[in-house]
């Protein structure tokens, strides 16, 4: 993902998420897709899709049963 891109992105997830330390950090190999880190600790990723000519953005988190403890 481009560098506006990432600041868009960035900004929204910190608008959305008040109050959480939140972080867009793209990936240098992977174009379309970018990570997302809560207090330095990697959460999730965000990929990019043009599907059908529209853009959208779809954020995957995985959450492990350790986690839930």
């Amino acid at each position: 993902m481009k560098p506006d891109e990432i600041r868009k992105l960035d900004a929204y997830l910190k608008r959305t998420f008040k109050g959480v330390d939140i972080q867009v950090r793209t990936l240098p190999k992977k174009g379309d897709t970018a990570e997302v880190y809560v207090n330095d600790e990697f959460v999730g990723t965000l990929s990019k899709d043009t599907e059908e000519g529209e853009l959208s953005y779809h954020l995957t988190m995985t959450i492990l049963d350790i986690d839930l403890e």
